[in-house]
């Protein structure tokens, strides 16, 4: 989605080679042939159609990224740095730093790989007229070791290059891992090797599906309050990491750094790991399954259940909720029978398990809203905190969403699931970041319901109704025209004031 009071726009491509744009007038098509002569002869076209970026040889950092923004450029206004919607608003652009530009040299410390040709590419970039570079910050980088032993040396550098080339950062705090990504198989970051150790010797400290098999991907957050982390609870280690951030780049924040999002789930989304793309457990578009049965989670339910006057609800998760890839029709629990998600049990669950989805995000959202109030007060360091949630469009024309419920959104046709996300949000003025920006309804086989387009509007909706900004990305990889215009569709809402400001941020991350 791309809409918001303040219309803030971020696009995304997750899990494959992205793509940029900069200036281009929507009422008037460019000629983009005509362009390739001012940056590189590698063809970029076929049949008047983008295709992907051709690789360059050795690891290409953000080049095939500058291809392609270079490629959309609009003659008419060559160097400036906004994309023109058609109420003429202004949208700066970023770029995402591909996982791959780091790795982790012989004596085990990170380092940033081809460092040249990044400066090259960062100089590139801001030429073309990109606003800025969107940087995960891992957890298992800079906590690599040992607990609070953290080695920001590989961000001072990578910091210092993004400023001197005049471009600006949205940071991302990333408390995840993207090891069983299939996208990042190769320059993946795995958990602190420490947390590691801990889940070597105790699996629960991970989410848990009904057969037993464990998601390392993330903590679970049931052990948000546990202090098992070396006499830390994982919500203090999360709370530490950003305390050392903010003391490290302090001065930084609200001149180069505008943004940060804070990690709260796998892929850094507000959700659970029902649905694991890296291990061949799910396949799209199966429903997922419930990720609640480590033992602190399930603490949790037996006394949730105790405290409702019905203990036997505690001893499990539904046990009629099918599989990673079963499909709505046949699994009892998704349809509209006496032990459905209607049923009294099947509410009591729902509540819990998407309560204390939300309770993670306050708590984290909490002690990061305290971390920046000064800055946020400060108008000359003024930053935006972001919080990402998943968009889970498949099945959601089903009258029980059963891909939302199982990873955490408790949204169905009865029952509105992201205005408590946004509510949270807009108590610690968060911004959203949602996906599916570039989607259509027509772009999945009719019969697996999925409906981008009608999650975008109840998104938007909802973050209208807390006035919160909206931030959206893309979710797939596109080269072509329909995409792009579609992500301009979605940058501009017919319902939005004249006064918005839209922001637009193209990341990348090769395989």
């Amino acid at each position: 989605m791309a809409m918001a009071d303040n219309g803030r726009v971020v696009c995304k491509c997750t899990a494959r080679r992205s793509f940029c744009f900069r200036e281009v007038t929507f009422d008037e098509k460019p000629n983009l042939r005509n362009h390739l002569r001012n940056v590189s002869t590698v063809p970029l076209f076929r049949n008047g159609l983008i295709t992907r970026c051709p690789s360059v040889a050795g690891n290409s950092i953000l080049r095939e990224s500058m291809y392609c923004i270079v490629a959309w450029m609009h003659e008419k206004n060559s160097r400036s740095s906004i994309l023109s919607s058609s109420r003429h608003q202004r949208v700066p652009i970023y770029v995402m730093m591909p996982v791959d530009a780091f790795c982790i040299d012989g004596s085990g410390r990170p380092k940033i790989r081809k460092i040249k040709a990044l400066t090259v590419a960062l100089k590139a970039l801001k030429l073309a007229g990109v606003h800025g570079i969107a940087v995960e910050v891992w957890w298992g980088i800079v906590e690599r070791f040992s607990p609070l032993a953290y080695d920001w040396s590989l961000y001072e550098e990578l910091f210092k290059l993004v400023s001197e080339s005049e471009l600006k950062l949205h940071v991302a705090l990333s408390f995840h891992s993207n090891m069983n990504s299939s996208s990042s198989r190769k320059g993946g970051v795995s958990l602190p090797l420490w947390i590691i150790e801990i889940g070597d010797h105790n699996k629960h400290i991970y989410y848990r599906d009904q057969n037993g098999l464990s998601n390392d991907d993330y903590l679970t957050l049931g052990v948000d309050h546990v202090p098992l982390f070396c006499g830390r609870t994982a919500l203090q280690c999360y709370e530490d990491f950003m305390l050392s951030f903010v003391k490290k780049f302090e001065s930084f924040i609200g001149s180069v750094i505008e943004e940060i999002s804070v990690g709260l789930g796998p892929s850094g989304e507000l959700r659970y790991p029902a649905h694991p793309f890296g291990d061949g457990r799910w396949n799209f578009p199966g429903i997922g399954e419930f990720q609640c049965y480590d033992k602190y989670m399930m603490d949790d339910l037996k006394m949730a259940a105790c405290k409702e006057g019905k203990p036997q609800w505690g001893e499990r998760g539904p046990q009629n909720a099918g599989g990673y890839n079963s499909l709505p029709s046949g699994v009892p629990f998704f349809e509209e029978g006496e032990e459905s998600f209607l049923s009294d049990y099947g509410c009591f669950f729902l509540e819990w398990y998407s309560g204390r989805l939300l309770h993670h995000a306050d708590d984290i959202l909490a002690k990061a809203a305290k971390i920046l109030r000064k800055y946020q007060e400060n108008k000359k360091t003024s930053i935006l905190l972001v919080a990402k949630i998943a968009g889970i469009f498949w099945w959601y024309q089903t009258v029980a969403h059963p891909a939302e419920l199982t990873a955490g959104y408790y949204n169905t046709a009865l029952r509105d699931g992201y205005d408590p996300v946004a509510s949270i949000l807009s108590r610690h003025g968060a911004a959203l970041h949602f996906s599916c920006l570039e989607m259509m309804d027509t772009d999945n086989p009719a019969s697996y319901l999925c409906s981008p387009e009608g999650l975008r509007q109840q998104i938007w909706t909802a973050s209208k109704k807390r006035i919160i900004h909206l931030i959206g990305r893309n979710t797939n990889e596109r080269f072509d025209r329909v995409g792009l215009w579609q992500i301009h569709a979605n940058c501009h809402h017919s319902q939005a004031e004249a006064k918005d400001e839209r922001k637009l941020v193209m990341c990348l991350n090769p395989t």
